[in-house]
């Protein structure tokens, strides 16, 4: 009766690990079982296992490149030296107005 709807199950022989990996963790399921159900041309995946890890990932902090134009900007309008500009610029992610704010409150 499946194969007249168009559907197809199987099983994936000798899978050793499934990862899922999502923005903050990674799910990891050892030794799994893995069903396969096809149904108008997607694939639906079925993933049962005893041994199953979850760890968090490490996020990697990319430093900005700070524009000597835009440190001067900003020790311009804030008033500042340009070693406070770009001090403040780095701690704001590169943003101008965010950074001129920071030095004038600290004024």
């Amino acid at each position: 009766m499946m194969q007249r709807m168009g559907v197809s199950m199987g099983e994936i022989p000798d899978v050793q690990q499934v990862v899922f990996k999502t923005s903050s963790k990674e799910i990891i399921v050892e030794n799994p079982e893995v069903a396969v159900m096809e149904m108008h041309g997607q694939k639906i995946f079925q993933v049962t296992g005893e041994k199953i890890v979850e760890k968090a990932l490490e996020k990697k902090e990319e430093k900005v490149t700070i524009p000597e134009e835009d440190v001067r900007l900003v020790a311009l309008q804030a008033k500042v030296s340009p070693e406070q500009a770009r001090a403040a610029l780095e701690q704001t992610n590169g943003d101008l107005a965010q950074a001129i704010l920071l030095l004038s409150q600290t004024k």
